[in-house]
């Protein structure tokens, strides 16, 4: 059922929302990985680390919020439950327990550059779809994308 009717043709709505939802739940994952890593830093970069890890949590909450609020805009139920995100995320996870500050933008800069990589994806599945979501979803790929250069850039040299 459709509370909200869309401007877009249903095929469009579709496209859109699957992008959007899908969008919503990495963001969603990535907000709590960085929480997680936040709580349980340690290393001679804590402090850091620590701050920077606030900024990808907003970033990532606020964007969760926009993306939401556009597809509901579409007539599309965003889905942000605490059941369907941990069914559906599959981005890299920190452990259990305290993290080293070097293993915490190993985590970050991975998690950031999956979560891009399908980004990329809904936008080339957005752009006959919906425009709109599309611009909505390349801002935030903007926003990733300099999130995860922030993190490379505190591991080098790279210890690989």
């Amino acid at each position: 059922m459709t509370v909200v009717r869309s401007t877009l043709p249903e095929p469009a709505r579709r496209i859109a929302g699957d992008a959007l939802q899908e969008s919503l739940v990495d963001l969603l994952g990535l907000s709590l990985i960085g929480k997680q890593a936040h709580w349980n830093i340690v290393g001679p970069r804590f402090r850091s680390i620590h701050l920077q890890l606030d900024e990808v949590v907003s970033t990532t909450r606020s964007y969760a919020d926009q993306v939401a609020e556009r597809a509901a805009a579409l007539g599309v139920s965003p889905d942000g439950r605490p059941e369907t995100v941990a069914a559906r995320f599959d981005l890299r996870e920190p452990k259990e327990g305290w993290l080293r500050d070097t293993e915490v933008v190993r985590l970050l800069v991975g998690a950031l550059e999956e979560a891009i990589g399908r980004l990329r994806k809904r936008i080339d599945a957005a752009e006959e779809a919906d425009k709109v979501t599309q611009d909505l979803l390349i801002s935030l790929t903007y926003e990733l994308e300099k999130q995860r250069w922030m993190f490379e850039a505190e591991n080098w040299p790279r210890e690989d």
